[in-house]
């Protein structure tokens, strides 16, 4: 498990200083269904697909 989570969205009330987010949970989703096929299509810019 990742111990930081990054972002950049430094309005949303997740964000703490130095761009850390200090929310319990994290939600990513993928715009063409259950998966995806490369970051672009995912809200997540650590995105890697598995089994690549």
């Amino acid at each position: 498990m990742a111990k930081d989570v990054l972002c950049e969205v430094n309005n949303c009330k997740y964000w703490a200083q130095g761009n850390q987010c200090s929310a319990e949970q994290i939600y990513v989703i993928s715009h063409s269904g259950k998966q995806a096929s490369d970051q672009k299509e995912t809200d997540c810019k650590t995105f890697d697909p598995a089994g690549m």
